[in-house]
């Protein structure tokens, strides 16, 4: 029996009061959904029409990693939408000194209408979105970056029109974005090869059942330690720093290992020639990616840094609309 259609409207209720946690807890019509309305928020913004959807509503904003892009894009996408952020340094709050997550996580939920948290290990936000009764928003765990890869899939639809069908091709160290890009390409359809140095894999679990996914939509995920052949026909060349925060002591040792990884002329001389080139940023230009490549006429990283607020505020409108 074929499975029904969900109206938009049936979507847009599904999704008020979720988490947040990954984007594999997402479904495809959800993600679509989502990536429409960024369309619509972003068109909205440019043109001047305000757009008050949060009016009255209030997001806390958990850092325990230090953040650029993060911050400033879920607080000025509260902002357009009429509602107010509040930033909570972990420093500053008594998670930091010892307070459990579910105390905060219950505290909090009296005050705010949703919480979004960068964090590092993925079970913290894990409790406290199941102690909290508001909307959980993960900015960042070691294991997942999930939000970053809404804003990359709308980057790519700006660019390419469509999802389903397309080659995306990642360059180095299997961590969080590579574990949300392997998701979010195995829910759109598209074709996504990792290629990165023998133990530095993404996590196995999270690519095999990625890969059932894409099954069902008609994609492939490999994994891969040739970087030439996974740039081969590329329609998206993706790549992130070697050495995450946390891994500062490892840095020598990656540049060594990573190199060969580089996303360089050599390497993009193989991708379609119409290929566009992503970073989440920050990038270190001379090690991941040459600035040949990073400020050339493929490199698209600026507007997937703005398509960060774009993607959020569909994202925020959608949970914590009444």
């Amino acid at each position: 029996m074929m499975q029904s259609v969900k109206t938009q409207n049936e979507i847009a209720e599904g999704m008020k009061g979720k988490d947040f946690l990954t984007i594999a807890e997402l479904s495809s019509e959800e993600i679509h959904y989502l990536l429409q309305e960024a369309e619509l928020l972003k068109k909205l913004q440019k043109e001047g029409i305000p757009h008050e959807e949060l009016k009255g509503k209030v997001l806390g904003m958990i850092f325990e990693k230090s953040s650029t892009r993060t911050r400033v894009s879920f607080e000025v996408a509260m902002l357009q939408l009429g509602g107010h952020a509040l930033f909570l340094s972990s420093k500053d709050i008594q998670l930091g000194r010892g307070e459990t997550v579910e105390d905060t996580a219950n505290v909090l939920a009296g005050y705010l209408d949703g919480v979004m948290i960068r964090t590092f290990g993925h079970e913290t936000i894990e409790r406290f979105a199941k102690a909290s009764s508001v909307p959980v928003i993960n900015g960042l765990t070691d294991t997942h970056h999930p939000a970053q890869i809404l804003a990359d899939l709308l980057t790519i639809i700006e660019h390419k029109g469509h999802l389903s069908g397309l080659k995306a091709a990642y360059f180095g160290d299997g961590n969080n974005v590579a574990h949300s890009l392997i998701e979010g390409a195995a829910k759109v359809g598209m074709n996504f090869t990792i290629a990165c140095p023998a133990g530095y894999e993404p996590d196995e679990e999270i690519v095999a059942k990625a890969n059932e996914v894409a099954k069902t939509n008609g994609s492939v995920i490999e994994v891969t330690a040739d970087p030439l052949a996974a740039a081969k026909d590329a329609d998206v060349l993706i790549t992130d720093v070697w050495t995450s925060m946390g891994q500062e002591d490892e840095q020598a040792e990656r540049e060594g290992v990573f190199e060969p990884f580089q996303v360089n002329e050599e390497l993009c001389i193989n991708a379609d020639e119409n290929y566009i080139f992503m970073h989440c940023l920050p990038a270190h230009r001379g090690e991941e990616v040459t600035a040949e490549i990073i400020d050339g006429s493929h490199s698209v990283v600026y507007q997937e840094a703005e398509n960060r607020l774009h993607a959020q505020k569909a994202l925020l409108k959608l949970l914590l609309k009444s």
